[in-house]
């Protein structure tokens, strides 16, 4: 191979479009399914999904995610970032159709799980490749004007999944991404070099399978227990033991590896371990009350797809409005002091949960919504930039990887563990309830609050719906209690991670790379 000049800034522009346009199609992807999972749950509009169905339609995307995402790195540095790029947009296309024409639950799971692989190809050569196209300040301004589809992605999301429910079928949400995959690999092909590090990371074979294995088994057993009810069943805490050894065994053959793709070691600094903690804990609790809002919205309150999607934009707003306005601040106040009481009020407002019932105005709905999106775009902007610049250069990859597979791990166990909270709660509260209905409307009942408003209609009991409604929400503000602690605790665990202000180190300019850049070795388009 040998070096490439440096591009064209027209090419240069065209390039960060389509890193643009992919990095929308995940954020996009990451949002419709959460205003979809109400129609899913529906007999008739949707697949009649139980709620341990319906978080493995969503966790099962993140697990694959997760654990795949540190691996596909190391194949974009030995295979070239822009072929992973393209093999991770075909996986996504093809497993978006699948989900599109799912048949079943199971169906829908495993197109899912597929396109969390597509992702995690993705989502490393998206980064790699804008930070070889680009250099010093221009880079900077990159992924300023990068970082901004994400928060579109998060407007954007719910409004078209809205959008395409009230007007199509469900699969629709899914179908929409093979025409925009079919015009980022035409901008791949045609703009975009297939850079390649001259340092080639080793795959991780070992690690890739005791991870998966470990949170497979962790996520299946907290599931389970949703389901039946139980914590004490064999089914139940066998997987979660099972979970936590694999993910013990992975830990330790992260750290006898030389090069290893996640390593343990940087969770050993205390800004560095204790914030990537304190993110994990806050994208648990932002994946648990998700999940517990798409139900509410549509279900208890009645809200039209299109509706529930208008009603989720002020969080997306808040987060959009959140990032640049800690950034500010940060500049001025020391980190602690900006983030520690954003995350706490984060945390508050998922508690804020509590004070939900039918007939809350809309307008305070908002509010929650736009405090919640706020408070947490203050916190994950500056926290991430903060934890990766205090890494040494030469570790920023694999620092990179340990903080993206935290964050999807939080998401994956608050998924399962909000959803869990919330069956076995619902379960408990619509038994009195069920007192002499048929054996078939009781079984259906004690599966959903969905199952039980169908069941209901269908049987003319509309005093089942009513008591539906009823447990469902006593369900949420049980959950949302739990959820908004455990993320307290991640306020306090950021408090002592982040130094304090007699303690921060002076920032040093980062050094101009363009040497570097020049003396290694691509291969062009």
């Amino acid at each position: 191979m040998t070096t490439s000049p440096t591009l064209p800034k027209s090419r240069q522009r065209l390039i960060l479009a389509v890193l643009m346009l992919c990095s929308l199609l995940i954020w996009l992807d990451n949002t419709v399914l959460s205003t979809t999972l109400e129609t899913l749950a529906d007999p008739d509009r949707g697949l009649g999904a139980d709620p341990g169905e319906l978080q493995w339609a969503t966790g099962s995307y993140t697990l694959a995610f997760a654990t795949l995402m540190f691996t596909a790195g190391a194949l974009g540095d030995r295979f070239g970032h822009r072929t992973v790029f393209s093999g991770g947009l075909v996986v996504f296309a093809g497993s978006s159709l699948w989900a599109a024409y799912a048949s079943g639950a199971g169906q829908l799971i495993a197109a899912r799980a597929a396109m969390g692989v597509g992702s995690a190809l993705i989502t490393p050569a998206m980064m790699a490749i804008l930070m070889w196209t680009f250099t010093g300040p221009a880079r900077a301004a990159a992924i300023g004007i990068f970082s901004t589809s994400a928060g579109v992605g998060m407007a954007a999301g719910p409004v078209l999944a809205g959008f395409l429910l009230d007007h199509f079928w469900w699969g629709s949400v899914f179908l929409i991404n093979v025409p925009v995959t079919a015009l980022a690999l035409i901008g791949l092909a045609v703009l975009v070099p297939n850079f390649r590090s001259p340092a080639r990371r080793p795959l991780d074979p070992a690690g890739m399978l005791l991870s998966i294995g470990g949170l497979v088994a962790l996520a299946y057993g907290l599931i389970r227990a949703g389901q039946v009810a139980a914590w004490g069943r064999t089914d139940v805490w066998a997987p979660i033991v099972a979970g936590l050894l694999l993910l013990a065994a992975f830990v330790l053959v992260e750290l006898r590896v030389k090069v290893p793709s996640f390593d343990p070691r940087l969770l050993a600094r205390r800004a560095f371990g204790g914030g990537n903690v304190a993110l994990g804990l806050l994208l648990f609790g932002v994946a648990a009350i998700t999940f517990y809002s798409a139900f509410y919205l549509q279900g208890a309150l009645g809200f039209s797809p299109m509706k529930a999607g208008l009603a989720n934009v002020p969080t997306a707003v808040g987060a959009l409005a959140g990032a640049p306005l800690a950034s500010r601040l940060v500049r001025r106040l020391p980190l602690r002091v900006v983030t520690v009481p954003a995350f706490t009020v984060a945390a508050l407002s998922m508690g804020g949960y509590v004070l939900l019932g039918l007939d809350t105005s809309l307008v305070w709905i908002e509010v929650l919504l736009l405090v919640q999106g706020l408070s947490i775009g203050m916190v994950i902007g500056p926290v991430t930039a903060a934890l990766v610049s205090d890494l040494p250069l030469d570790r920023a990859g694999a620092g990179s990887a340990v903080t993206n597979t935290v964050r999807q791990t939080g998401s994956v166990i608050g998924i399962a563990v909000g959803g869990t909270i919330m069956s076995i709660v619902y379960r408990r509260a619509i038994e009195p309830s069920l007192e002499g209905a048929p054996g078939p409307v009781r079984e259906q009942a004690r599966v959903s609050a969905e199952q039980a408003r169908h069941v209901a209609d269908v049987t003319h009991r509309p005093a089942l719906a009513q008591a539906a409604d009823d447990a469902f929400l006593h369900a949420m503000h049980i959950g949302a209690g739990w959820i908004a602690g455990i993320a307290l605790v991640g306020a306090v665990v950021l408090f002592f991670a982040l130094p304090a202000a007699g303690e921060e180190k002076g920032s040093t300019a980062e050094p101009d790379r363009e040497a570097a850049r020049t003396s290694t070795s691509r291969s062009t388009a």
